[in-house]
């Protein structure tokens, strides 16, 4: 079982709320470089299998069925062009594939989207997954560059799984300083917590 996030949720970063509110606590008190952030799964121990499988063990047909969840729960975003989390160059020889490239190219072809490669990696980062949640925005702060001296100004910003939202939130900080005025956030599956 793959449950849905929300609604309601935040409008701002996709959180479960109890009601629809414009910021919830876990983003109201952050500065946060995209627009909104939107998941079509709570990242319960299923996803997390699944999810695991898809990045670690070369689970590649494992993106067309994400895509399409996410096109069946996620509305098609206001967007000019859709990105993706560029792959740690280390990791990504490894597993042979790049997840978020992969479900970023099935919801380009679902959403009649362009799909363009904006971000590059400016240096390794130590795996999020293996840090508290306070170290995780030092970690990627800076991790990112544009591909290209300008970048549309409408960008969906496709990524695996939203944890803290550190990784987006740096990625999205790099594409505003592009020239995107607008970033908007998806992705397969989303930590949830008791929010409101």
């Amino acid at each position: 079982m793959l449950p849905r996030v929300g609604p309601p949720c935040c409008a701002r970063c996709g959180a479960p709320t109890a009601w629809p509110v414009a910021a919830c606590r876990e983003c109201g008190s952050r500065r946060l470089a995209f627009d909104s952030a939107r998941a079509a799964v709570c990242y319960t121990t299923t996803a997390r299998t699944l999810v695991r499988a898809w990045k670690e063990h070369g689970l590649r047909r494992f993106s067309p069925l994400a895509a399409e969840l996410v096109a069946e729960r996620v509305p098609r975003p206001a967007a000019d062009v859709i990105a993706y989390i560029p792959p740690d160059g280390d990791r990504s020889v490894k597993r042979g594939h790049q997840p978020a490239h992969d479900l970023a190219a099935a919801l380009a072809e679902r959403w009649q989207l362009p799909l363009e490669g904006l971000l590059a990696r400016t240096r390794p980062v130590a795996r999020q997954a293996d840090l508290p949640r306070a170290a995780r925005r030092a970690n990627v702060r800076g991790a990112f560059a544009p591909a290209r001296e300008t970048v549309p100004a409408r960008v969906a910003l496709v990524d695996d799984v939203y944890t803290t939202g550190a990784t987006v939130d740096a990625a999205a900080a790099a594409l505003r300083a592009a020239g995107a005025r607008e970033v908007h956030v998806v992705t397969f599956a989303r930590v949830t917590r008791a929010v409101r």
